[in-house]
């Protein structure tokens, strides 16, 4: 009797301890819980805030991982580390330079020509202008007889954009000060990218832990760098076929043209909107007729409308295919964090983390509150016999020091 009232009471002891562990881990997982809330809740404030920081250590970080393909090509054929990353940045930079030449050495006399083009664009506009008229004349007939009129009214003048000149100049320091740190940043990351890929693989702890590390690298690289080449292609082409039927219609800076709707094109949805919308102010400032000035939207729209139904679905393909709905959210997020240049970052940096995190598992709040679990895509099986179907194998004995 005494021995079957001492094993009840160590099971009710050990059934009380087991509570008290649940209790515990309950209370750990809610602290956790609320902790990350908070941490998500403040990330962008201080991404915004740190601007000055994280955007151009962002932006450098996507360029090279962009550039690490033409990095490991140049490695393969006995250039050093430290010379293949120069030549990919020297590269870059020129390339890039030659376009944004391109496009804002012609904006500027557009910009020039814009108070001198008003009369033609409200001559153009007239007929929504009319319309417009009439429908204002219409509301304020109609509110005058419910409210009174005011006893004062506004005048609002609009300034010459003369003060350009000064926001560039007191702007310049800082962004010659973010260029060149965001051109380091490249470099040292270009420079000791295969050192630190061996270091990362070989320092695992097991065979399958090497295997998996080395999976996500390539997979990260891959895909960010594939699809920005193929985007980058995609667009030259767009902007190369718009430039040459603008220069069918008689559209002025047809190459300006073009490079603005190939730089637009990488911002989904919201980038296409802007150029049709630039190329609408363009035909009216140029065409004296309003249906011929609809002519380079429309031939834009057009395009796009091809490219982004055919093209871009053929050459992207499934395997870079993103919910339409996170790409709106992540333009809409960078878009607020960092303006225009985040909008132009947003898919890149939504890549990079959908690779990581379909490699290592996506969180599952559901799962960590009910303890099913806490990942809804756990690690595959990595053992010798599985290993090697999924991931290329890496010979970090080639790799260079």
């Amino acid at each position: 009797m005494e021995q079957r009232l001492g094993s009840g009471t160590i099971r009710a002891m050990m059934a009380e301890r087991a509570a008290e562990a649940l209790r515990r881990d309950r209370l750990l997982a809610a602290i956790a819980l609320f902790a990350g809330l908070g941490v998500v809740i403040a990330l962008p404030f201080a991404l915004q805030a740190g601007a000055g920081f994280f955007l151009p250590v962002s932006a450098a970080l996507v360029i090279a991982i962009a550039l690490v393909p033409m990095l490991e090509w140049l490695e393969r054929r006995g250039v050093p580390s430290s010379l293949a990353a120069f030549t990919s940045i020297i590269t870059f930079i020129g390339v890039a330079n030659a376009a944004v030449a391109a496009i804002v050495v012609p904006a500027a006399r557009w910009f020039a020509l814009l108070p001198e083009r008003v009369v033609r664009i409200r001559h153009n506009l007239r007929p929504l202008i009319d319309l417009y008229t009439s429908l204002d004349h219409f509301i304020s007939n109609t509110s005058a007889t419910f409210m009174h009129p005011k006893a004062g009214v506004r005048t609002v003048t609009l300034e010459t954009p003369n003060s350009l000149l000064d926001i560039v100049a007191s702007s310049a320091p800082v962004a010659i000060v973010q260029m060149f740190f965001g051109v380091l940043v490249v470099y040292f990351f270009l420079a000791g990218w295969t050192r630190m890929r061996r270091r990362t693989i070989t320092s695992r702890g097991s065979f399958s832990s090497a295997m998996t590390t080395a999976r996500v690298i390539q997979e990260m690289v891959g895909a960010t760098s594939t699809y920005l080449a193929t985007i980058t292609m995609i667009n030259i082409t767009l902007g190369l076929l718009t430039a040459l039927a603008f220069w069918l219609i008689g559209l002025p800076d047809p190459l300006m043209w073009g490079g603005i709707v190939a730089l637009f094109n990488y911002m989904p949805y919201l980038g296409p909107i802007m150029a049709a919308i630039l190329l609408s102010l363009g035909g009216l400032m140029v065409f004296r007729d309003a249906w011929y000035a609809a002519l380079p939207p429309a031939i834009f729209v057009g395009c796009h409308l091809i490219e982004s139904n055919l093209i871009t679905p053929a050459l992207v393909g499934r395997r870079l295919t993103i919910n339409p709905l996170l790409i709106l959210i992540a333009l809409s997020f960078w878009s607020w964090v960092w303006g225009p240049v985040g909008a132009l970052l947003a898919v890149p940096l939504l890549i990079i983390a959908k690779t990581v995190l379909d490699a290592a598992g996506k969180p599952d709040i559901a799962g960590f509150l009910f303890e099913e679990g806490t990942l809804t895509n756990p690690m595959p099986d990595h053992s010798p016999d599985a290993a090697f179907p999924v991931a290329e194998p890496v010979d970090t004995a080639a790799m260079p020091d």
